[in-house]
């Protein structure tokens, strides 16, 4: 297929970062999940922007040198966030998604200077690849979003997050269709073995937050 054939495949999402940079994630005409940049996905780039994670004339990053994962991570936007603030991202997602993720990752390079970003294919519920030493963050935005999704993605929750993880997550809440009961099923079964923490609105980024996007912030009980 000719180059420019090709590009009509796609179109291009900016993301402003504080900085005055933009993250340019393309997105696919063809395809729905993991094709596209989902509004929770903005929320939760923008949230790792915050003076919380990350003030530089105070001197606070704690994303620098952070080892991150991204769950189901689609066009790559909130782990290249991650990555353009310092972490050492690794993206994940299932083997069709690769291409467009990879594609991401190869057009945000100049914007990466102090940390790093890589791909790689992770089906939830299979096994996971070794982090040693553990994952500071996951990251995980719109997850939560089918039946068939939910005890593979606690499982691979259990599986990657050490006692000093902290998982992001961040999603839309629907009330359309099974989407209540996908929401309460995943967390009943997450709350045998992780605690909750929503964070406030006033804690998130000033223009990109929502009252049906819930930011929370997720550990390991004791």
């Amino acid at each position: 297929m000719a180059a420019d054939a090709h590009e009509r495949y796609y179109f291009v999402r900016e993301i402003e970062k504080n900085d005055g940079c933009a993250l340019k994630v393309k997105q696919c005409y063809l395809g729905d999940v993991g094709c596209v940049v989902w509004d929770a996905a903005i929320v939760l780039a923008k949230y790792l922007e915050t003076k919380y994670f990350y003030d530089p004339p105070s001197g606070v990053n704690l994303w620098a040198g952070s080892r991150v994962l991204e769950l189901g991570a689609g066009t790559g936007a909130v782990g290249l966030m991650a990555a353009t603030l310092g972490a050492q991202v690794t993206v994940t997602d299932l083997e069709d998604l690769q291409t467009l993720m990879r594609m991401n990752i190869q057009d945000n390079r100049s914007l990466i200077s102090r940390g790093s970003i890589s791909a790689k294919v992770l089906k939830w519920g299979d096994d996971v690849p070794d982090f040693t030493p553990p994952l500071h963050y996951v990251l995980m935005a719109d997850c939560i979003y089918y039946e068939q999704s939910v005890v593979p993605l606690a499982e691979s929750l259990k599986m990657l997050c050490g006692p000093d993880t902290c998982i992001i997550c961040c999603y839309e809440q629907r009330t359309e269709g099974t989407n209540p009961q996908v929401e309460r099923q995943f967390f009943e079964l997450l709350q045998q073995n992780f605690s909750c923490e929503e964070i406030p609105s006033d804690k998130q980024d000033s223009e990109f937050c929502s009252p049906d996007i819930r930011i929370l912030h997720i550990r390991r009980k004791a």
